[in-house]
């Protein structure tokens, strides 16, 4: 991966050949909030581990994971030296279906956070708050 600085706060983020590039920038007033930035790359960083890491823990038990679909926040504010810190990131993954449509949930669920390598190194500094809901709304984890 190789960023390039373009101007103001703008940079390109070149993933190699295989991939399209992307821009990333700062609202404004630093920016001109051309692209994500950077605290929305570690949200986007985040919830796509966990919901991979739910569908591979979904298929490791034959279950069908379908269509999931996270909504990750974070929150920021000031550290000690008065510096804008991510100090806390919800995530919440909506499964497609109702709880009770898949077999073995439990056991899903309540291991499927470890196989995110993102989530688990990223909370060694940041807490992170994991939800899961069924289709039908109900909280199953969280």
């Amino acid at each position: 991966m190789t960023l390039t600085r373009r101007s103001g706060y703008q940079f390109d983020i070149d993933f190699g050949a295989e991939w399209p590039h992307l821009l990333s920038d700062e609202p404004a007033p630093l920016g001109q909030g051309q692209g994500p930035t950077p605290s929305h790359l570690l949200l986007a960083a985040v919830a796509n581990c966990l919901s991979a890491s739910l569908t591979f823990a979904l298929t490791k038990f034959k279950q069908d994971p379908g269509t999931l679909t996270a909504v990750a926040r974070a929150s920021v504010g000031r550290n000690a030296a008065n510096r804008l810190r991510v100090q806390r990131i919800e995530v919440e993954i909506r499964l497609e279906r109702p709880g009770d449509a898949y077999e073995h949930l439990d056991r899903i669920l309540g291991q499927f956070e470890e196989f995110c390598t993102i989530s688990m190194s990223v909370q060694q500094g940041i807490p992170i708050d994991v939800r899961v809901t069924g289709g039908d709304g109900q909280l199953l984890k969280g």
